[in-house]
């Protein structure tokens, strides 16, 4: 079934389904898709729900993560993600794109947009990635406060707080952060740039019943870990938040080094998805079955021309 369809449309809010998932056995494998194309990929590899990295954002915009883009531009992702996939979605809110009330315009906005869940970091703008040095921290309170308004303003959708605390306050300082936004109403924490398997353990060990997110991205403070590694140290989700952007970036370069170079994509056709595998995936011919007036499509053979 394709979003086109109303019989396909899943009538039970994003945020419920997400909360049924993460409330399910086992730890929640969220991979990142950082548009419709890698939403569906994603899919078709057996994925549940999906996370919307800042970040990948930002990169596929040609801008870096420093908190420079709107509300409205991160809707745009949420609309085609969840429209292609159809699957609940957790989104990075960044810092809330202001104070409370935009906290609130920001959740209400993400929610319409078919968002399943969001989480807000307690960093000051200009904001950094998460792994990254000298982050600039809100204080306990203000962003206890954001996380509370983002509860009051929330139908269905999960309220992720993360605290980039450790690196600068300490497990102390980032444990005592985390709970503190709990009472205020998150509904799971996301302890970032945690560097060894003593951290993640302990920062568990620490906050007992409360639903815990692990980061595995790639060249960053993270050793890198299994899913069921993060499980079995006590985590309830695990993110990969830019990897399908970094891939799909390295083929590209490699791509346009390959037409300078040649005057030709020839050589790398072997790393191409081909024609029939991308309407496979896009759901090609199910589109076309709604319109009667569409001849179905007879996919080109080598060597024919073919947009």
């Amino acid at each position: 079934m394709i979003w086109l369809e109303g019989a396909s449309y899943n009538t039970i809010p994003a945020g419920k389904r997400f909360r049924e998932l993460l409330n399910s056995p086992g730890i929640l494998q969220l991979p990142g898709a950082h548009n419709g194309q890698a939403a569906l990929q994603a899919k078709d590899a057996g994925f549940g729900a999906l996370y919307l990295s800042g970040a990948a954002m930002t990169a596929s915009m040609g801008l870096p993560d420093l908190g420079i883009i709107t509300v409205d531009e991160v809707t745009f992702f949420i609309r085609q993600i969840v429209r292609s996939s159809g699957l609940p979605l957790l989104v990075d809110g960044d810092t809330g794109y202001g104070e409370v009330l935009n906290v609130m315009n920001m959740v209400r906005a993400f929610e319409d947009a078919g968002a399943g869940a969001v989480h807000l970091e307690d960093q000051i703008l200009p904001k950094k990635c998460g792994h990254l040095n000298n982050k600039k921290l809100a204080t306990p309170q203000d962003m206890a406060m954001k996380v509370s308004a983002a509860k009051k303003a929330s139908r269905d959708l999960v309220i992720v707080a993360r605290t980039d605390a450790a690196a600068s306050e300490g497990m102390d300082g980032a444990v005592a952060r985390a709970k503190l936004y709990i009472e205020a109403g998150a509904d799971a924490i996301f302890p970032e740039a945690l560097n060894n398997a003593e951290m993640f353990r302990e920062f568990a060990r620490r906050m007992p019943g409360v639903k815990l997110l692990a980061n595995m991205t790639e060249f960053g403070r993270t050793p890198f870990y299994t899913a069921s590694e993060f499980e079995a140290m006590g985590y309830s989700m695990v993110i990969w938040p830019v990897s399908s952007l970094r891939v799909a970036n390295k083929a590209q370069e490699k791509l346009y080094q390959a037409i300078a170079r040649d005057g030709s994509t020839e050589s790398q056709l072997p790393a191409m998805q081909s024609r029939e595998e991308l309407y496979k995936t896009l759901r090609y011919h199910d589109y076309e079955s709604l319109d009667r007036t569409i001849i179905e499509t007879v996919l080109p053979t080598l060597g024919e021309s073919a947009a």
